[in-house]
This record gives C-alpha cells, structure tokens and sequence, in this order.
C-alpha cells in the first residue's frame, strides 16, 4: 500500500519512496537524560511508534531501522550531578553525571513501554560518538564551515546558503526572533556551537585540530551529536528524521547545515508532532499544569489510556490533555477489553490501515476502531487496536475497573434511591445521590430504559462507598 507523509522541507505531503526498501531508516531526537520525561517528550514517541509499526508492516520487520538517541552530555545533567556531590553523594562528578544518566534511561524505558511504544531497532548514547563528533567538526572546518575561537568550534552560518530552509524563515528573521548566544568570538551572531571546552570537573575529550591547532579538552554542542550518531548509523542519506515542533528551530535547521556542508543528502522526509497543551493551557511549571508521564502511571492511569489520548488528535495538530478525553479513553478501552478478552486476534481492518498510511491519522483510525466495537466484531478489533498499541493482552488493568458483587449491590440500591427521587420529581435529592457516588469515585452513566454503567475513577474508594446510606 502507499504510505502518505507530509514533509515539513517541502510542505507538501506526498507518497512516500524510501532510498532502499530493503533498509528503510529514520532518526527520532530522543531525550536529553536529566529528570523524567514529561507527557510533551512522549508525544513524538507515540507518533514515531505508529510510523515504526506502519513501516515494519509495509517493508517488514527486519528491513526497517529505527534510531532514537539520548544526549547524556548536557550542562543539566552535569548541574544535577554537581547538586547530589553537594549533597554528600559518593563518587567523582564524573562518576555521577554516569549514573545519572543510567537512572534517567532506565526511567524512560520503563515509562515509553508502559506507553506501549516498541523499543528502536538502536539507542545511540552521544558519549559512544564523540570520535565521529570531532571528525566532523574537522571536516566542516578543512570546507569553510567552522572556524575555531577561544576554545569553542562554531559553525559559519554565513557559509551555507539553505540555512533556514526548513524553518521557511531567513536568517534576519531568526535573529530578531530567537535567543542567541551572544559572544564575541562569534563571527556572526546566528553562528551556533560545535564543540566548547570543559573545567576540570567537567566531562571533556580531545577536541578537534582546526588550522593545525587543537581545541583542547571539551565536549560537544548539542546539533552535531545528532548529525554524528544519524550518518555513524543511518548513512549519509536516510528517509525520516523528525521530533517535536520545538526542535524544527535551531536544532533541526543546524543539523541539516552540519550534515549537508560535510557533503551528505542526510534526511529526505522532516516530520514535526505539534505541541502539547493541559485543560487549554501551555504546560508549565508555573500554572501548576506540569507533568510527568510517570505522575500520570502513578495516578492510576494506565499507560494504554495515555497513548489512546495522544492517538485521539493528529499528530500536526495541538494536542489538548483533558480530564474528558482521559475518561472517554478509559471508558472505551475498558469495554473494548471487555469484548476482545479471549478472542483471537483476526487482521487488521483494511480501513484502519488506509487512515495510519494517510500521514498517521491515528483519530480516523480510532474512529473505526469505535464502529467495530459497536458492531461486535472483537477478532478484527483486537487486531486493528494491537496495531496501534492498544488492547496488549497482556493489561489487566481493565478487570479492576468493576466492582464485586456487595459493592455493585450497593450502587444499585443507591441507584434505586436515585430513581424513586427522579419519580418524585425530588431531583435535588437524585442529585445528591449521583454526588454522593462521585465522591466515592463512581461515576454513574445513566442509558436508556433506567439502565445504567459505572466507571471508577482514581481515587475509588470501596469503603467509603459500602458507607453510604441507602
């Protein structure tokens, strides 16, 4: 079947051709490993995930190669390391900025499969490619397109033509709008780092040999660790490189001038997820509207819930986090568990898989996923949401969300007392019922005749509900 992406780089969505359908590959900008990933960072990991799965149907599983990498040199890694040495922790700085970094992949691991993403095919570390770093520089440097100063390797902005490409923005544009570093060793002020020198106390390596003279102990920039790690494992051309909408500019545009000046066709097809909001609102720390994917995990919410909110919205569009669509996921994935448990998985639905290849619509293929649940067919279901990441057997989270027997006895008498006060026409006292069971954590959803299904919020509590009075 043809597969549709829209290309950031061309604006333009079009079938798409891989260089070699024997090994397609594409470059995901993976996380920078100093705390956890909050629900914005998995939002192009969800998105990648279906693209993986999509492609791996397309091509087959071992004709698909699929890198995300982790930055584990970063000035905040290495601040969070100096706070725990200050703190009494044992160790060199060195030893720390390690282990900080092993505990950070180990969470993000965790939290991306609690999510029901696959892993990658490889998970470059930009500490394995400092070598593969250097030379580039090197290179850039011997074709004029980076200078040494003060320690620091700079890429010649100046010097590369099709800088702001991507971004459909010139270079005036970007300096009158984005926050640059303004030194004096630059030549021009949008020129951007490829190598700075190290302290002591700091991770560092031999830089680069510019002109005849080295750069000293240093580390990398953070552009050129992904223009490095994607030629080291992809090639000098590939098919896909993508990530969130806030690495379009600077980090993406520098990576096409890195790669591109060194004289590689680098990645054809650009795809960009737009961002994430909470109840309408820009997350942020300050509105008190941040979160971790692990705060969600530790809420309650199971991960396949979270996925099934990211998959409700496309991928270009915002995506709005709300109390309703958690609900609206929880509940349809619950009744979906409910249908398919058991049942072997049939194929997937022909028309699920034209919405993922037409540039991931993911909603449209959630949309038929509720058309199949309502017409009761579980073997296609099962199939077409396990596509996606969804309705893995293995959850059971499901199963707890009913209630026992004494308990489910309970609401339906509390329920009968809702009904005769509706019958009264008291309906400030069937009011008072339905508030009563909220509180507890059961939400009652009235159907039609007087029938009626319960849902359990986090937070249910069994106790407080056998409480009640009837």
């Amino acid at each position: 079947m043809d597969i549709k992406l829209t290309n950031t780089l061309t604006r333009k969505k079009a079938v798409f051709a891989p260089l070699d359908d024997q090994n397609v590959r594409m470059y995901l900008c993976g996380p920078t490993v100093y705390d956890r990933a909050h629900i914005g960072n998995a939002r192009p990991v969800v998105m990648f995930d279906v693209l993986f799965r999509l492609l791996r149907r397309v091509y087959g599983a071992d004709h698909v190669t699929y890198a995300r990498n982790f930055t584990d040199v970063d000035d905040r890694i290495n601040q969070t390391a100096r706070q725990r040495k200050a703190d009494g922790a044992p160790g060199t700085l060195e030893d720390l900025i390690h282990d900080r970094a092993n505990e950070t992949i180990a969470w993000y691991h965790a939290d991306m499969a609690a999510l029901g993403n696959l892993s990658p095919s490889v998970e470059p570390r930009a500490t394995e490619y400092i070598a593969q770093m250097v030379a580039m520089i090197e290179d850039l440097a011997a074709k004029g397109f980076a200078y040494g100063a003060e320690g620091h390797a700079l890429f010649r902005v100046d010097a590369f033509q099709d800088y702001g490409k991507l971004s459909g923005r010139s270079v005036d544009d970007m300096i009158a709008g984005a926050r640059v570093e303004v030194a004096p060793y630059k030549e021009n002020p949008m020129d951007f780092v490829l190598w700075k020198p190290s302290t002591d106390d700091e991770p560092g390596w031999d830089g680069p040999i510019l002109d005849g003279v080295s750069l000293g102990r240093g580390r990398p920039g953070w552009h050129i660790e992904c223009s490095a790690m994607s030629h080291a494992l992809l090639g000098e051309s590939f098919d896909i490189h993508g990530g969130g909408l806030d690495l379009q500019f600077p980090h993406h545009e520098n990576e096409i001038a890195q790669s591109c000046a060194c004289g590689h066709g680098f990645a054809q097809v650009w795809m960009h997820n737009e961002m994430l909001q909470v109840e309408g609102k820009k997350m942020s720390k300050s509105l008190g509207n941040f979160f971790t994917v692990r705060d969600l995990l530790d809420q309650g919410i199971p991960g396949e819930v979270i996925r099934f909110v990211f998959l409700s919205t496309h991928y270009s569009k915002p995506m709005d986090w709300t109390e309703a669509k958690r609900a609206e996921a929880d509940g349809a994935l619950s009744k979906w568990h409910k249908l398919v448990d058991g049942v072997a998985p049939g194929d997937v639905d022909a028309g699920v898989l034209a919405a993922v290849s037409d540039d991931l619509n993911t909603a449209g293929a959630l949309t038929i996923l509720h058309a199949l649940a309502k017409n009761g067919d579980a073997a296609t279901l099962a199939a077409s949401a396990q596509f996606l990441g969804l309705l893995d057997p293995a959850q059971d989270w499901w199963k707890s969300e009913g209630l026992d027997a004494d308990a489910m006895a309970k609401v339906d008498a509390l329920q009968a007392k809702r009904a005769a006060a509706k019958a009264a026409k008291d309906f400030a006292a069937a009011d008072a019922v339905r508030d009563a069971l909220a509180q507890v954590g059961v939400a009652v959803v009235d159907g039609p005749g007087g029938t009626f299904d319960v849902e359990l919020k986090p937070g249910f509590d069994r106790d407080a509900l056998m409480a009640l009075a009837e």
